[in-house]
């Protein structure tokens, strides 16, 4: 694996314009040979206030989708065993909402001593945005993982979300530190982002350094904001931007995450031999994924292993 180099913006813009090939063997440099698997439950879903405009869990638009509290313990365990027979070593419990329901927050916190209850899987949540009692509780309880995507660079933020700002995001990412869990924190791409932001992305999230960092590609959800925006990136695009996000992030994992079924298999696979060393299988929160079984066939077939 190639050695960590500070890079700048005008070097990242730099090798963003490289010839495609040029660009993705400079990021295969970085490389391991191994892919981790993850999965999700959907533990609550829906009447978000929040106004993210990419989202068909926000309150704000009339998406249709079920809506539902939040779900049983055992059927968290039931979902975190299947993800386990799927090759998945990690497993999110995730809910809608900017922050976690306090009535709720035991709950949670029971729900994660369960799955950490099962040999072979790690502990993961995703539950908003998060004071300092409840980042202490959730490492108290054994947490191993804590999701909390940027979404967006700091200077297009405001574009995609007024109701909480990217700086409330950042500190979530810092209690996450703080209190020893690792960081998964990524973004969506094709929000009517510039290159340059896409740049910008790489380099805060290189600031923060997570351990994984997901990349989501904007599945356009009807009766959103975004319901037209499939044309705001492209598939050699989204291969550039994995490129110099795994340039700019060495020591983090990049993981393909929802969307990425707009990317052709060709591309889907190019990219695990480049830039992407996760996958998040199976279905996402409102939007639809690949079978499990299908990525571990594809994984085999590019001669890498599946991290257990």
């Amino acid at each position: 694996m190639a050695v960590d180099v500070k890079i700048d913006k005008d070097e990242l813009l730099r090798l963003y314009n490289l010839d495609l090939d040029e660009l993705l063997s400079i990021s295969s440099k970085y490389l391991s040979d191994g892919v981790e698997f993850c999965s999700l439950v959907n533990a609550r879903n829906g009447k978000c206030s929040q106004d993210c405009k990419y989202c068909a869990q926000s309150s704000h638009y009339c998406t249709d989708i079920e809506t539902f509290p939040l779900i049983d313990i055992e059927e968290v365990k039931k979902s975190a065993l299947d993800a386990k027979s799927h090759m998945a070593s990690r497993f999110a419990i995730v809910t809608s909402g900017k922050t976690p329901d306090e009535s709720d927050f035991d709950k949670m916190l029971e729900m994660i001593h369960e799955v950490n209850k099962i040999k072979g899987i790690k502990s993961c949540a995703s539950i908003g945005i998060l004071n300092e009692e409840q980042a202490k509780k959730l490492s108290k309880a054994g947490l191993k993982r804590f999701h909390h995507n940027i979404n967006t660079s700091r200077s297009y933020y405001p574009e995609i979300c007024t109701t909480h700002s990217f700086e409330d995001r950042l500190n979530t990412c810092r209690l996450v530190k703080k209190y020893g869990m690792e960081l998964c924190c990524g973004v969506i791409l094709g929000m009517g982002e510039s290159i340059e932001q896409r740049v910008e992305m790489a380099l805060e999230l290189a600031e923060i350094q997570p351990d994984s960092i997901p990349i989501n590609i904007l599945m356009p959800i009807p009766k959103t904001p975004f319901e037209n925006y499939y044309d705001k990136i492209d598939e050699e695009n989204i291969l550039r931007t994995l490129a110099v996000f795994k340039i700019a992030n060495p020591k983090s994992i990049l993981r393909f995450c929802g969307g990425r079924m707009r990317l052709s298999e060709e591309n889907q696979q190019k990219a695990l031999l480049t830039c992407v060393e996760g996958i998040m299988t199976g279905n996402y929160l409102t939007t639809v994924g690949k079978a499990p079984k299908e990525d571990i066939e594809t994984v085999k077939k590019l001669g890498k292993k599946i991290l257990l």
